[in-house]
């Protein structure tokens, strides 16, 4: 029988951000949801919060809608990380751990304190936010079209292949953009990212996501019309 997925809360502009940010249980997980369209008119306190690196990488974005979800994602999460750390969302330090992969200087983004675990990922209108005691990803798509389905299936696992191709046609979107969910918080949450082939960890593209050992997968309610999301924690030993 699968976990009951976690409660997902939704951020608006006006709300404070709470503190704690999750339960007693260090597993139990603290997830938000923003949608970036509500929050663009607030963006004018952006250049007094983000830090140097943030403001450089928008200053990369050639498109405005990026540059606008960027900037909404890293001031929620500024926001969410200062309730739990009692600090202003400008005094936030985010640091990273080194790459899994060359060991350079753009892994995991972390915080200093002890026990302050988050994830953040964004997808068209929508930004999701985790946090937890322990290690935690997350992870929100847009649904793929057909043929986008058909181009990226090669990149899944043997076993999650068979589980699509077992679909009707008109199912396997939603079920890829299940199974990429999954695979991508769970590779968040490790640390590895992407620098795992996304053909070696199966998460499962069926109804429930598979069973890895040292970590609760669970699929998110779809926070709007054609999207997916998934969270991933790592259990508490005991």
């Amino acid at each position: 029988m699968s976990s009951p997925s976690p409660a997902v809360a939704w951020l608006s502009p006006e709300r404070a951000a709470p503190s704690p940010l999750w339960g007693a249980s260090l597993a139990s997980v603290s997830l938000w949801l923003v949608r970036v369209s509500d929050h663009v008119p607030a963006l004018t306190e952006a250049p007094e919060v983000l830090d140097a690196q943030e403001r450089a990488r928008v200053a990369t974005l050639v498109r405005q809608e990026d540059r606008d979800r960027y900037v909404v994602a890293h001031l929620a999460l500024r926001r969410l990380l200062g309730g739990a750390l009692n600090v202003a969302p400008a005094e936030v330090e985010v640091l990273r751990e080194p790459c899994a992969g060359c060991g350079g200087p753009h892994g995991r983004p972390v915080v200093r304190e002890p026990g302050v675990h988050f994830s953040l990922s964004h997808a068209g209108d929508l930004v999701l936010l985790g946090f937890a005691g322990v290690p935690v990803g997350v992870d929100v798509e847009e649904v793929p079209d057909a043929g986008a389905v058909a181009e990226m299936t090669s990149f899944l696992h043997p076993r999650e292949r068979a589980e699509l191709a077992a679909l009707p046609a008109g199912e396997r979107p939603e079920a890829f953009a299940r199974c990429w969910t999954r695979k991508e918080a769970y590779l968040k949450a490790t640390g590895t990212g992407l620098v795992e082939d996304p053909s070696v960890t199966c998460v499962g593209a069926g109804g429930e996501p598979a069973e890895l050992g040292g970590w609760r997968v669970t699929d998110l309610e779809a926070p709007a019309a054609g999207y997916a999301a998934a969270c991933a924690v790592r259990r508490e030993k005991g």
